[in-house]
């Protein structure tokens, strides 16, 4: 537990959370690897789980009609992948493609979700800065949108 602990005091993402909120999100956490061309989760699924990719990246895809899957964002080194774990109905709105080999941290959202329901100030703090990686997305979602449905000269 001190390693996850000292991995998630040296990620931008939890820069300023208290030690007893660490001390939380570090009970809903577990190492893992993935290889290039896996999947960590598809749309529809069962959203259980959120990541912190550690080394690596991971592309969000959509699958856009006619045009095939088309890339939302890639996230990589220090950042954090998927917010449906918080939402009913807890599934995937993306395909989440592995493009280089990745460690990354991940936490089960169920066990953050009971957490953050015992703890509200831990779960505000988190809110809030999935707010900002859910603003961060849609606004990437968007221009992609835009580059296949805008006007074409």
């Amino acid at each position: 537990m001190d390693d996850l602990t000292r991995i998630l005091k040296g990620l931008p993402f939890f820069e300023g959370f208290a030690d007893e909120h660490l001390a939380l999100l570090v009970g809903c956490a577990r190492n893992e690897r993935a290889t290039a061309g896996s999947f960590l989760f598809r749309e529809g699924q069962d959203a259980t789980t959120f990541y912190l990719i550690r080394e690596g990246s991971v592309s969000l895809n959509i699958h856009a009609p006619g045009q095939g899957p088309l890339i939302v964002q890639t996230v990589s080194e220090n950042e954090p992948l998927g917010w449906s774990w918080l939402f009913p109905p807890y599934t995937w709105h993306f395909d989440a493609r592995v493009e280089q080999d990745a460690r990354m941290v991940v936490f089960d959202g169920l066990c953050l979700r009971t957490k953050c329901d015992k703890d509200p100030v831990f779960g505000y703090e988190l809110i809030k800065r999935f707010s900002r990686i859910m603003t961060q997305r849609i606004e990437a979602l968007s221009f992609q949108l835009m580059d296949v449905y805008g006007e074409r000269s």
